[in-house]
C-alpha cells in the first residue's frame, strides 16, 4: 500500500528545493484552508496552463468522492499557489459546461491517465481554474 502522505511530502520537499517535480511533469503546489479544521494543507498536483491561469482536475484517482483539497477550496476559494518559480494567492473557480469539457479533453489528451481515472467512476471530475489575485 502506498503512503500518499509520505509521497506528497517528498514531492513537496523536492519541488521547493528544485522549483519543480523531478519527473518534469507540470506540477504546482496548492495550499488550501481546511473546511472543517481551518488548518492549511499543501497538495502537489498536475496542472494545465490556460492563458494566465492554472487549471487543476479533482480526479482523486477515480475514487467515488471528491478529494479533500477540492472540498476545501469550495468552502474557501482563496488559495495559495506555487508554480513556475513563484508563489501567489489565487481565487479558485469551478469551470463548467463547454469550457470544462474543452479543458478536460485537452488534459486527458496530454495525460491519458486522467481519462483512465474518469472511467472508474460516474462522478464527473470538477475542473478548477486558479486565477491570480
Amino acid at each position: 500500500m502506498i503512503d500518499l502522505q509520505a509521497m506528497n511530502e517528498r514531492v513537496i520537499a523536492e519541488f521547493r528545493a528544485n522549483g519543480r517535480h523531478g519527473d518534469g511533469l507540470p506540477t504546482l503546489l496548492l495550499t488550501t484552508t481546511g473546511a472543517r479544521t481551518g488548518r492549511r494543507h499543501v497538495t502537489p498536483m498536475l496542472f494545465l496552463a490556460d492563458d494566465d491561469r492554472y487549471v487543476v482536475f479533482a480526479a482523486n484517482g477515480g475514487a467515488p468522492g471528491h478529494p479533500d483539497w477540492y472540498r476545501n477550496l469550495v468552502a474557501e476559494p482563496s488559495v495559495d499557489v506555487e508554480a513556475d518559480g513563484e508563489a501567489f494567492t489565487a481565487h479558485a473557480v469551478e469551470v463548467t459546461g463547454a469550457a470544462r469539457d474543452r479543458l478536460f479533453a485537452k488534459q486527458a489528451k496530454a495525460f491519458p491517465r486522467l481519462a483512465e481515472h474518469q472511467s472508474k467512476t460516474s462522478r464527473p471530475f470538477p475542473v478548477v481554474a486558479l486565477q491570480r489575485v
